[in-house]
């Protein structure tokens, strides 16, 4: 019996895809970008913390959501970008590496550690994939929330970059909710 059972029995529904990435998680990407980069975050809205944060940091953020009737399967920005930056819905992460790897362009996914292994992924990250990784759980707010936090998270999250990071592996240090307001 596997001792971490949460990840292999945590839903799998469009509303648990619904996680939002908090200021403290996407604040370690901006040590990796020019503010000179145009960023397009194609799993968000207004509302993102990605957006929200890379605009202050003096990017210019392309932002699109499937509400908005922009599948990032089928559409893609007519401004030019430089990199791809968002926290993707997970149960359809085959898919989105694909797609990132075929539009052939840097970017930063926050997905599930376990995503690392697998048969379809394997094909993509063996073209050349980077790691960030925390040395702690990242707590995403749920069910369209952005005070409420998902305690208890079942697994680790980590950036899958590709053509973004000096290194193919960096860690570095998590600073949850009270560091980051001294930072911002």
């Amino acid at each position: 019996m596997p001792r971490n059972i949460g990840y292999l029995t945590a839903k799998k529904t469009k509303l648990s895809d619904e996680c939002y990435t908090p200021k403290y998680a996407v604040l370690p990407v901006l040590e990796f970008l020019n503010k000179n980069k145009v960023i397009w975050c194609p799993f968000d809205s207004s509302k993102s913390e990605f957006v929200k944060i890379l605009k202050k940091n003096g990017n210019k953020v392309i932002f699109s959501h499937l509400e908005q009737g922009k599948d990032f399967f089928k559409y893609e920005p007519k401004q030019k970008y430089d990199i791809i930056i968002s926290n993707p819905p997970y149960t359809i992460k085959d898919k989105v590496i694909e797609r990132c790897y075929n539009l052939k362009k840097p970017f930063m996914l926050l997905m599930p550690l376990p995503a690392l292994q697998g048969k379809q992924r394997f094909k993509y990250f063996s073209k050349g994939v980077e790691l960030l990784v925390f040395d702690d759980r990242i707590s995403y707010f749920a069910n369209g929330h952005t005070k409420e936090v998902q305690s208890g998270n079942s697994f680790a999250s980590i950036y899958f970059c590709h053509k973004v990071l000096p290194e193919k592996l960096i860690f570095r240090k998590l600073k949850p909710y009270q560091e980051e307001a001294q930072r911002w």
